[in-house]
């Protein structure tokens, strides 16, 4: 099945967009890996508390912004808000690489540094996973979902063992630069795309307001439960700067362990995209069963009592939260009307990364005060909780029921088109519309 697996890149302009994410996201996660060794080692005496607030700080933004960033990926073009916006977090890159190298940076200006890059990418992250859309048709949406997703974990299993060496061979600072680099791929991409082979974008008289986008998903009760659970992973349980930079000081390890077990975690997480391609659509109830994978794993880790027992564990919760990510994401791309993608997807990354302002902060002080196990027992709980939240709507709504051959079956009534402006609530089968999804890039 590996054809149809990959039958994405047989657009030109898609293989162009592979390649140039590919690359930009490996430099994105060297730099991740950087900024939260650099604040919990250089500019304070591991403090996961100080790394809370810069988390918070920098994925604020998507949350303060949504209506605009979501109206401004509808209403523009994508391809050129991609390039304002990469040019944006190149010129951050090069500031923070030449800050470190002369010895000058400060916490507080990191905090700055770390709102300001919040910014970008609040503007740059609906209207990159939107443009998804413009590249391919929608037949093929959640394989090309699903790929990016698998660029991303990709890069994620390349990009910290990389910036982990580095920061050991010859500091953080030339990380930054490194990354600032592997901006030009992703601009080179834009170039190169193909502006008369992209899908023409959706329009309609009287949509053009920022709040359709909330009074859509306000009449989509299974949109509702997906943003509730992505809110709580969100939120609590993908901490994983603090959980993997706190454990990784526990067991006695500097950068480059620290860089290895983001790289061990994004082995699964590539697992998990990969197999969302091999899938024809995505379906809520995968997105529901990977929540409480993603507890169990969680909670399994807390228990492991060595540096690489835990980060056996970390293969299994990558796994399990790439698996909730990419299909919420495609489920919630793919079952939208076109006319408002961008707001409503603007409002999806604003869950996910508008969820970190609040449970970061929680996260890094219980790691300070009670260690970090304890914060992942936080993250577990969370999963455990968005679990609940799926599987009681799920049996509210009907879509549980007994059937013949099967002990349990979905039920799978007749979809509808949904306006956005009628005020009825609309039903969505589990199957509604097809695909699947990619995780937040240059986060």
């Amino acid at each position: 099945m590996s054809s149809s697996m990959f039958r994405s890149f047989s657009v030109f302009n898609y293989r162009v967009w592979f390649i140039g994410a590919l690359v930009s996201n490996i430099g994105a996660w060297m730099q991740s890996t950087a900024q939260s060794w650099v604040v919990l080692t250089e500019l304070t005496d591991n403090d996961p508390g100080a790394m809370g607030i810069t988390m918070a700080l920098q994925f604020g933004p998507p949350l303060l912004l949504v209506s605009v960033t979501g109206w401004v990926a509808d209403r523009f073009d994508r391809r050129r808000l991609l390039m304002i916006t990469q040019g944006a977090m190149l010129l951050l890159a090069i500031a923070l690489g030449v800050l470190l190298l002369t010895g000058v940076m400060t916490l507080p200006m990191m905090y700055g540094f770390a709102l300001a890059l919040g910014v970008a990418t609040a503007f740059d992250n609906p209207a990159r996973q939107a443009f998804v859309s413009d590249i391919v048709e929608r037949e093929n949406a959640s394989n090309a979902i699903a790929l990016n997703a698998a660029s991303f974990n990709g890069a994620r299993m390349i990009g910290p063992a990389v910036a982990g060496i580095m920061i050991v061979a010859i500091g953080t600072g030339w990380v930054f630069i490194a990354n600032a680099f592997t901006f030009l791929a992703m601009a080179i991409a834009l170039l190169l795309i193909r502006p008369a082979e992209l899908i023409p974008r959706a329009s309609a008289p009287g949509r053009s307001r920022i709040a359709e986008g909330f009074r859509y998903v306000s009449h989509r009760p299974d949109l509702l439960v997906v943003f509730a659970m992505v809110f709580l992973m969100g939120a609590f349980g993908m901490n994983f700067p603090i959980f993997a930079s706190t454990m990784a000081l526990e067991f006695g390890q500097q950068a480059d362990g620290f860089g290895l077990l983001s790289s061990i975690l994004a082995i699964g997480s590539l697992a998990g995209a990969l197999l969302a391609a091999r899938r024809d659509r995505a379906r809520i109830r995968v997105v529901i069963i990977a929540t409480l994978g993603f507890g169990l794993a969680s909670a399994l880790s807390v228990l492991m009592p060595s540096y690489w027992a835990y980060a056996a564990t970390l293969v299994l919760v990558g796994f399990s939260v790439v698996t909730t990510l990419t299909t919420a994401n495609g489920y919630v791309q793919t079952t939208t009307d076109p006319a408002v993608r961008g707001r409503v997807m603007a409002l999806y990354v604003a869950v996910i990364m508008g969820g970190t302002p609040v449970g970061a902060p929680i996260v890094g002080w219980i790691a300070g005060q009670f260690g970090p196990r304890m914060a992942i027992l936080v993250g577990a709980a969370a999963g455990f909780a968005a679990f609940l939240i799926g599987a009681t709507w799920m049996l509210a709504s009907g879509r549980v029921h007994r059937h013949e051959t099967r002990r349990f079956g979905l039920s799978l009534g007749h979809t509808r088109p949904v306006s956005i402006i009628a005020p009825e609530p609309v039903e969505f089968s589990d199957e509604a519309a097809g695909t699947t999804p990619i995780p937040l890039t240059r986060a």
